[in-house]
């Protein structure tokens, strides 16, 4: 399921909300392409600690962590229904 986000300058947004499988298959390079950096480090440094095994973690909270940091950056969700599927999954509060 994605939903639409959109900031004050008009730029959209489209992200998939719950199990990133891109993440899964893809580790670092998902956040990387995405332009978010912080995670990226976040991620490299997580593998390294964890010898490896964070992998199997962060697709369970990659998706929901990037969304709260768009949030947190200004894009609002686009539509109610946008809002009410972030309300359901307890990104934003009702």
């Amino acid at each position: 399921m994605k939903v639409n986000l959109r900031n004050f300058a008009g730029v959209s947004k489209e992200v998939k909300v719950g199990f990133s499988f891109t993440m899964l298959f893809f580790g670092l390079f998902v956040p990387l392409f995405r332009g978010d950096f912080k995670w990226t480090i976040l991620a490299l440094i997580i593998a390294i600690v964890t010898c490896g095994f964070g992998w199997l973690v962060m697709p369970f909270i990659y998706n929901k962590m990037y969304i709260k940091d768009l949030l947190e950056r200004g894009y609002l969700p686009v539509t109610d229904e946008d809002r009410s599927i972030l309300q359901g999954k307890g990104i934003i509060a009702a």
